[in-house]
């Protein structure tokens, strides 16, 4: 038998957690709510972080609020189901975060202060290593870096904590020399035909790629978006021209398309 949904006079966010703990209720709730796990939810956390992150590419701030809750409640799902296991709930996780940021802030929050920008980043790196080191889990540097993080961000991730100590090409020149250098082992191996030592290299065309994205300062996610972005522009417009012309992709050919691809890389760079 279905109940009315939680009042109205709740706070949005108390509304918000009596909702999902109606969800989960074993005997009122919804079945598929009810057999979730950390597990299932999980890959839907990740995909509405990417969702948030697509919204601000798209500068669409109505989206970017809808999507921002769905993000919510991710986590509002993954605290009610702990609480029903009694390790933690909403409240703890706020409270967790509201006591990292001001232990991560204390040049907002207490007496410290930096002389730069270089120099509050310097700190906040210091403090998440103490803090690494109080959790006693990290026997190695890059012990708590999520195996779980996109391949390519994990790479820049891992390279910045070998940095750290030390473990780094000086400068953008050695980074480059070294890219040519695993691509010239990357076509050795094409070459000789051998298709399982060309996919390990190409792993390691793209870590040198992460690294030159980490020294140059640059998110290769965010260069990777851009260049997808482009791709798909510039190949919408192939497919325009070619309907104009009564013709498919399909029934094209690489010459015409690539010329097509000549013209609206031209057209982009008359743009003011």
């Amino acid at each position: 038998m279905s109940a009315p949904p939680p009042p109205e006079s709740l706070s949005p966010m108390e509304r918000l957690l009596a909702i999902m703990a109606r969800l989960r209720d074993p005997a009122a709730g919804c079945p598929w709510d009810q057999e979730q796990t950390f597990a299932t939810i999980a890959p839907y956390t990740v995909e509405e972080a990417y969702e948030v992150a697509d919204a601000i590419e798209r500068g669409d701030l109505a989206d970017l609020k809808d999507e921002l809750g769905d993000l919510l409640l991710q986590v509002v799902f993954h605290s009610r189901m702990a609480e029903e296991q009694g390790a933690f709930a909403f409240d703890d996780v706020a409270q967790a975060i509201n006591d990292k940021m001001i232990r991560r802030h204390p040049h907002v929050f207490g007496e410290e202060s930096y002389a730069s920008l270089a120099d509050q980043k310097a700190g906040w790196e210091t403090l998440k290593a103490e803090e690494r080191d109080l959790k006693g889990r990290a026997a190695s540097l890059l012990d708590d870096v999520p195996v779980s993080l996109p391949a390519l961000t994990r790479a820049v991730k891992l390279s910045k904590r070998a940095a750290r100590v030390g473990f780094v090409w000086p400068s953008v020149k050695e980074v480059m020399e070294k890219l040519h250098e695993e691509v010239a082992e990357l076509e050795s191996e094409l070459a000789a035909g051998d298709v399982e030592k060309a996919r390990q290299e190409m792993g390691d065309v793209l870590f040198v790629v992460a690294n030159l994205a980490r020294t140059l300062d640059v998110d290769p996610e965010d260069s990777l978006r851009f260049a997808n972005a482009k791709f798909a522009r510039r190949f919408r417009y192939i497919e325009a021209k070619l309907s104009e012309r009564g013709k498919t992709p399909e029934q094209s050919d690489l010459a015409e398309m690539d010329a097509l691809w000549d013209e609206a890389k031209a057209a982009e760079k008359s743009l003011p």
